[in-house]
């Protein structure tokens, strides 16, 4: 059976009116200095009495005095109402200004590629100070204390607010110019099982499949080769080796592509896979630290309507 509960009123109503009564030992300027009646400052230390059990004043009509109870308790809540007051103001100040600790998850494979727009917005914002952690594809980000999220499209939940960083992006396939001096490109996917392939295995343990788009429709291929790894930087940096073939996201060999240290095979047959998104759990959760993020990574966007960040990709 479904109990009922009330919230227990009273913890700390009064203290403060307390607190003033005892600093002037009068409650006549402690009500002016509230506000209020003196007759309402009364009635309110009548009821912090009788809910703590002791008188806390000496009162006559000259003058007002603090009890042995009052003594104590005024020296232990002083100090303790004071902290609050700060804390409340430290809240308050998170709430209204862009400021404190912002804390954003991300695979290993996407920070170094936020590096320059993280560079930007500390520059811009010097209260706010960011955390990058590296962290499986998919967080809990209030169990685990995150402001927000990179991920990539098809792991943004329903209910989260995606904010897009990136434009969709090809999963391509390449190799060195010296591993191609030794094999002689695939034609077709399935071409791949006479090939050394570099892989990576998931966060959940598993080898990641090689996927295609064949004549449109969906292709996986299950390969092989020398090298696992758990991310694709460590992939690429095979590949470049010329350990192996490599299946990564094109932006992140797009510097190797342009200077001619990587070369892409199987075009046709390249998927495209979902851009990248900063992505955080409500509208009305919004911090203003994360809202000046939002905006700054907005304000750098390009003709594209995407962000402008350094070429990088997410498992």
């Amino acid at each position: 059976m479904k109990q009922n509960f009330t919230v227990r009123q009273g913890a700390l109503d009064g203290v403060e009116v307390f607190l003033r009564v005892a600093q002037h030992r009068s409650f006549r300027k402690a009500a002016a200095e509230l506000g209020v009646t003196p007759s309402a400052i009364s009635q309110t230390v009548r009821v912090l009495e009788a809910r703590i059990g002791a008188a806390l004043f000496i009162r006559n009509s000259r003058s007002v005095g603090l009890t042995e109870a009052g003594e104590q308790f005024f020296a232990r809540a002083r100090p303790a109402f004071e902290e609050l007051v700060a804390a409340s103001e430290v809240a308050r100040g998170l709430g209204q200004r862009p400021a404190g600790l912002l804390r954003l998850s991300a695979p290993r494979a996407v920070i170094p590629t936020l590096l320059e727009l993280v560079t930007s917005f500390c520059k811009a914002y010097p209260e706010v100070e960011v955390e990058l952690a590296a962290s499986k594809e998919v967080t809990d980000l209030a169990a685990e204390g995150f402001d927000a999220a990179i991920r990539q499209g098809h792991l943004v939940a329903p209910d989260m607010v995606a904010v897009p960083m990136t434009p969709p992006f090809r999963l391509i396939v390449v190799g060195s110019p010296g591993y191609f001096a030794g094999f002689s490109p695939p034609a077709h996917p399935n071409d791949l099982r006479q090939h050394a392939c570099l892989r990576w295995r998931r966060s959940n343990g598993a080898l990641a499949l090689w996927s295609f788009n064949d004549e449109d429709q969906p292709l996986e291929i299950a390969v092989s080769g020398p090298l696992i790894a758990s991310d694709f930087p460590t992939v690429l940096g095979a590949a470049l080796e010329g350990l192996g073939l490599a299946q990564v996201p094109e932006p992140l060999a797009a510097v190797g592509l342009r200077a001619g240290e990587l070369i892409e095979v199987l075009e046709a047959y390249a998927p495209v896979r979902p851009g990248v998104f900063l992505c955080y759990p409500g509208r009305r959760q919004v911090m203003p630290k994360l809202r000046a993020f939002i905006d700054h990574m907005k304000n750098r966007t390009a003709g594209d309507g995407k962000v402008r960040v350094k070429a990088g990709a997410k498992r």
